[in-house]
């Protein structure tokens, strides 16, 4: 039987789960590093200024590390990097459990949605690429006016499952996406490794598992479902 590396599982009931895609659902970490490592490079960055960009908006990211940069540079900067991700999809393939997950709530009816901080374009080559199950309900950095770890996404997220944020469970892997996640009011915050240590992960997550491969999605009459430990 598995076990929580930390925390423990919220004793609740969700009527829908929030997903983050890249480290939770996907895996898409040797793209990303090439992506951002020949990024770095055309823009005279040292890779190290990255440390602790994951999980945030490109944007977010270079509003920090081309802070010195005119306004002008910090938007070719951007453009620049959207076309490099999109562009390299090789090995993003989808993690364990997630398949599974996605396809476990469909069958049960509980609303869930996809909350990334990829933008429209990228977020669909990444999807396109893995064979991860589209949800119905896809929020991106193109859909919101302040990304993660601003509150914005996981609260459109839960708005347009018809939910309040409250009654949700966010699924995570870094910890701009849970400081997201808790400061929209998540009901839970469930983390998963891929990305980032688990003691940094407990800082911040209610629990903090080895993968959604661990969770079982248990179906509550008409109420959505509770998190079990799973035999995996």
């Amino acid at each position: 039987m598995s076990a929580p590396l930390a925390g423990r599982l919220p004793d609740r009931a969700f009527a829908g789960v929030l997903f983050d895609m890249d480290g939770t659902l996907i895996d898409s970490v040797a793209a990303v590093e090439r992506s951002w490592l020949r990024w770095c490079e055309e823009f005279g960055i040292a890779p190290a200024a990255l440390a602790g960009s994951h999980g945030r908006t490109s944007a977010n990211t270079i509003a920090v590390v081309m802070a010195e940069r005119s306004e002008a540079e910090r938007a070719r900067a951007h453009a620049r990097i959207g076309e490099l991700e999109v562009a390299d999809t090789e090995g993003v393939v989808i993690l364990p459990g997630a398949r599974e997950a996605l396809e476990t709530l469909d069958r049960l009816g509980v609303p869930h949605a996809i909350v990334t901080s990829c933008e429209r374009d990228l977020a669909a080559a990444r999807l396109a690429a893995s064979g991860l199950p589209r949800p119905s309900v896809i929020v991106t950095a193109s859909d919101v006016s302040h990304g993660k770890p601003g509150p914005e996404p996981y609260e459109r997220g839960a708005e347009l499952l018809g939910l309040s944020p409250a009654d949700c469970v966010v699924v995570e892997d870094a910890t701009a996406g849970l400081v997201s996640g808790r400061a929209a009011g998540a009901g839970g915050l469930l983390a998963v490794l891929g990305t980032t240590p688990a003691d940094v992960l407990a800082e911040d997550a209610d629990v903090v598992l080895e993968s959604i491969a661990d969770v079982d999605w248990v179906p509550l009459d008409g109420a959505g479902v509770t998190l079990g430990l799973g035999h995996h």
